[in-house]
Formats: C-alpha cells, sequence, structure tokens
C-alpha cells in the first residue's frame, strides 16, 4: 500500500510539473509594448521549428495618422521593402535552461537586426525579450504580454 501511494504521489508530481512548464512555454502569441511609448504594437506569433523558435507578426496596432500596411523599407536583404504584416522578425533561438538565446530580433521600424534573448516571467502571462548588440550588456528590454 505504501508504495502504491508513493507511486500515485510521483505520477501527480510528475503531470503538475509538465503542466507548469508548458506555461512557461514562450510559444503562442504574445503582444509586444513600445519600451519608450508603453504603446500596444503589434502581436508576434511565437513557434518551435527544428528546436529552434521563431517569432513572426501576426497583427498591427496602428494610429490613425500611421500607414495600416507598413513595409520595412529601412531592411536589407530579403525583408527591403516587405510587408511588416507577416515578416518572421525572430530565429534561431536556442533553449538553454529557461531562457532562449542565440538568435536575432529584427526591428521593423529601423531595420536593424540585434542579437535577442527571451524568457517566460510573470508565471507565463509575460516575456521578456532583450535586444542587443555583440553582447547582452549593451541591449534593451521590452516585456510582451501573453494573448490568448
Amino acid at each position: 500500500m505504501n508504495l502504491k501511494l508513493k507511486a500515485v504521489f510521483l505520477l501527480l508530481t510528475f503531470l503538475f510539473i509538465q503542466i507548469y512548464a508548458q506555461n512557461l512555454s514562450p510559444i503562442g502569441n504574445w503582444k509586444t509594448i513600445d519600451d519608450v511609448t508603453g504603446r500596444e504594437k503589434s502581436i508576434v506569433k511565437i513557434w518551435e521549428e527544428n528546436s529552434k523558435l521563431y517569432g513572426k507578426i501576426i497583427k498591427l496596432f496602428r494610429l490613425p495618422d500611421e500607414d495600416p500596411d507598413p513595409i520595412c523599407d529601412e531592411c536589407k536583404g530579403k525583408n527591403k521593402d516587405k510587408q511588416v504584416l507577416g515578416m518572421t522578425i525572430m530565429w534561431n533561438l536556442s533553449q538553454k535552461k529557461d531562457q532562449w538565446k542565440g538568435g536575432k530580433i529584427l526591428d521593423p521600424e529601423n531595420g536593424k537586426i540585434y542579437g535577442c534573448k527571451i524568457r517566460v516571467i510573470e508565471n507565463g502571462e509575460k516575456l521578456e525579450v532583450r535586444g542587443f548588440l555583440g553582447i547582452s550588456l549593451l541591449g534593451r528590454n521590452q516585456i510582451w504580454e501573453k494573448v490568448e
């Protein structure tokens, strides 16, 4: 009887850990918040492919005086003059413990590409996104909010 109780306890513990870990996944939709203005900017869909994370803009929040369908005229290479909506702006992030890093993130407003690392915070409700040049100390954070 004691052995069965231990087995049930271990099973429940394992299930709880799995459910909790799923809530801490960055996979899903995230509302981006401008770190300067505090304004909602877009919704980014993050997905995993071949053990790497990618993120694509799936919705834009535009002010009445802004172009409703902007292009990335400051971008270089394949994104030059492409629509921002639908653009992959985050790529090749690999998981390292509780963070995903080693990838890149594109700022479609200025066309610049930065190093990137992300981690889920506040029980899966927010995503800390850090873009940087060279080393992580030379960068800035944005906090994105989970969208259901």
